[in-house]
């Protein structure tokens, strides 16, 4: 099956999807005149340093809303920054070599744009409940961008394919079956306990909804980033005179492919594009259209600066802790002992630190683990209200309700599953690969659709926060603004 499995998710993230991809990145560069890059500074003042202020000055207290841009951002990074980047980014050097982290680079470049112009479309366009409440996405996106503004009659099609790719995640989810893994080679426990042990916990973190959520996360994730960050930072600081030929082993595999040594089988350039790219997306979800879902949900005053902290996720995501996971594993030159997976970066910690090592990653795995189960639980509450929104109020509350408990089960059923019938990790990363692939295609393609929407709301960013042009008074900020929600959701109760 593994075989069949490797087939169909090569397939998918074949030449199409990485053209798609990269084509979007460049354009949505070149048009906004590679704004992720030139405007960094800017970036980072209104997203990382705002983290110091008192308070933080995207968050506007009158504009609608559920969590701050901080909490967003927080859960968010928390769904993306997680086993992808411990079990993803080891994932990509086993099979595609060290020129896969070249490539990851490159898509996470190109992604932090592309996740910008994915979470101000979704504020865009979100719409706002009978309690008051704010939801948005690529759904919303659709049948408003493309159905209403648009008249695609057909909107539908894309949306129903979307969230039929990614309901495909929640039973094939990785989170507890890494952890399980981890946790149970670590410190020799059943796997079967951890992942019990972890659906318990994950019903306290979602019991108080998306509220308990973002505070939950704003609260750990800043923590657990930086107890990551150091722990990589400390080993390859203590090898410091070998980060030369890291970098020169990466760009050596990325133009050249991997030969064979040690237990790696070796790799051609075309591996590593594939898996570095899918790694990337995997990990940072740029393009794929599931964190601008919790995004759409801020209180923020304008769709851009949202936006802002999409491409600072994917820089926090990738571009600094996949790094630090690649660098790591290669430096200690554990990429060629055959091993795969979070057993590949356990392995390389712990011969850094030694045992304590093995036991920070461990720890670093429950925690982004958890913290990606609570965010992919809102991401999936967003499009099971969007489905629900013409239903009636019981029941709507009764579906979502029946979701909130059945939510951690079927990760806990796939690690029953793998333990009793020998399923591989490998195996459960292919079911990842082709839930991702499908819908990061349609969203991708959707995002061009409406560039001009985006290009719009980008020049008004400008002129109001940058000095750059003049404003338009004409300009909608919210789309809701200019079709108000009696007009948009007629049949919501």
């Amino acid at each position: 099956m593994q075989v069949i499995l490797q087939s169909i998710s090569e397939f998918l993230w074949g030449l199409p999807l990485l053209i798609a991809i990269l084509f979007t990145g460049v354009y949505f560069s070149v048009r906004s005149k590679f704004f992720q890059f030139l405007y960094l500074p800017h970036i980072l003042n209104k997203t990382l340093l705002s983290i110091f202020k008192k308070k933080a000055p995207n968050d506007d207290p009158s504009s609608k809303g559920i969590i701050s841009s901080f909490e967003a951002v927080s859960t968010a990074i928390g769904g993306s920054v997680g086993v992808a980047n411990i079990g993803g980014a080891s994932t990509a050097i086993a099979v595609g070599g060290p020129g896969a982290v070249f490539w990851l680079w490159i898509c996470a470049l190109f992604g932090m744009i592309i996740k910008t112009v994915e979470v101000t479309l979704s504020v865009h366009y979100r719409s706002t409940d009978e309690n008051g409440e704010p939801y948005g996405g690529p759904t919303y996106y659709m049948e408003k961008g493309l159905g209403e503004e648009n008249k695609f009659r057909y909107w539908m099609i894309p949306a129903i394919l979307f969230g039929c790719g990614i309901f495909g995640t929640f039973f094939f989810t990785l989170q507890n079956y890494t952890i399980s893994e981890a946790v149970s080679s670590t410190f020799n426990i059943g796997m079967i306990p951890v992942s019990l042990t972890l659906m318990l916990v994950t019903y306290y973190v979602i019991y108080g909804g998306l509220k308990h959520i973002g505070k939950f996360a704003a609260r750990l994730v800043p923590i657990m980033v930086l107890f990551y960050i150091l722990s990589g930072l400390y080993i390859i600081l203590t090898h410091i005179t070998q980060i030369g030929d890291v970098f020169s082993i990466i760009f050596q595999g990325a133009f050249g492919g991997t030969a064979a040594v040690g237990g790696f089988t070796g790799a051609a350039v075309t591996q590593a594009i594939s898996m570095g790219m899918a790694r990337s997306v995997y990990s940072n979800e740029a393009g794929w259209g599931t964190s601008p879902m919790v995004h759409s949900t801020a209180k923020v005053n304008h769709p851009v600066k949202q936006g802002l902290w999409g491409a600072f996720e994917v820089f926090v995501d990738t571009i600094v802790v996949c790094s630090l996971t690649a660098f790591v594993i290669i430096i200690t030159g554990k990429w060629s002992s055959g091993m795969s997976g979070a057993a590949l970066t356990l392995s390389a910690f712990e011969m850094g630190i030694g045992d304590t090592g093995r036991v920070v990653i461990t720890i670093s795995i429950f925690l982004f683990g958890l913290t990606t189960l609570t965010g992919w639980f809102v991401y999936y509450e967003v499009l099971l209200r969007h489905l629900l929104r013409n239903q009636k109020r019981a029941f709507k509350k009764g579906v979502l309700t029946f979701y909130n408990w059945f939510y951690p089960i079927p990760g806990t059923v796939l690690v029953i599953y793998a333990v009793s019938y020998g399923l591989t990790g490998q195996t459960v990363w292919y079911f990842a690969d082709i839930a991702s692939a499908i819908p990061t295609f349609i969203n991708v393609m959707v995002i061009l659709l409406l560039s001009k929407k985006f290009f719009t709301l980008l020049h008004d960013y400008k002129a109001r926060y940058l000095g750059i042009g003049k404003i338009d008074p004409t300009v909608h900020l919210f789309y809701e603004d200019e079709h108000p929600p009696s007009s948009t959701l007629k049949n919501v109760p």
